[in-house]
């Protein structure tokens, strides 16, 4: 009679990421992107939740496109700000590669001091089209006021992420 010993491995998963005390910390062109995330999450629709979400777009044509969360009576038929510009922007800009992607998000009365990072959907949406482009895109999130986190690709956000090499 044989006994099959099996081992269970334990490992540990890091992820890059970098972190600022507030916006004061960030150069030019963050600011410009906060600003506009900002402002476009001041035109959100969500009546529902009350929590208000804005997104820039840095494409690599210099443009910045910005959008928000829709909300829908109706749950699912909602689309948060991430999808909403980064589809926006591809239907717009199709030969256009993102660069970076700079979300600002929280409560209708802003009081949060953290940061709003994408959700699993958007995650996997916007992994989409850094695959589909073949290079990194840097994400930041943020709340109004606070620390901002940057990651230097999707995947930091999803490491054991399916894409289309799968299929």
């Amino acid at each position: 009679m044989f006994t099959l010993l099996l081992l269970k491995m334990e490992k540990n998963l890091n992820i890059r990421y970098q972190e600022f005390e507030n916006d004061t910390q960030l150069n030019a062109l963050e600011k410009k992107l906060f600003s506009a995330a900002s402002a476009a999450r001041l035109q959100a629709y969500a009546p529902y939740s009350h929590f208000l979400v804005g997104c820039a777009i840095l494409l690599d044509n210099g443009e910045i496109i910005s959008g928000n969360n829709q909300e829908n009576a109706a749950y699912p038929s909602g689309l948060c700000a991430e999808r909403t510009t980064i589809f926006w922007t591809s239907a717009n800009y199709p030969d256009a590669k993102i660069k970076t992607i700079f979300v600002v998000g929280a409560p209708e009365n802003g009081e949060t001091k953290f940061p709003t990072p994408p959700c699993g959907a958007c995650r996997q949406s916007i992994l989409e089209y850094e695959s589909q482009q073949q290079e990194s895109i840097e994400i930041y999130f943020a709340s109004i006021s606070g620390i901002i986190c940057k990651t230097f690709s999707v995947k930091d956000l999803l490491p054991f992420s399916f894409d289309r090499s799968f299929l």
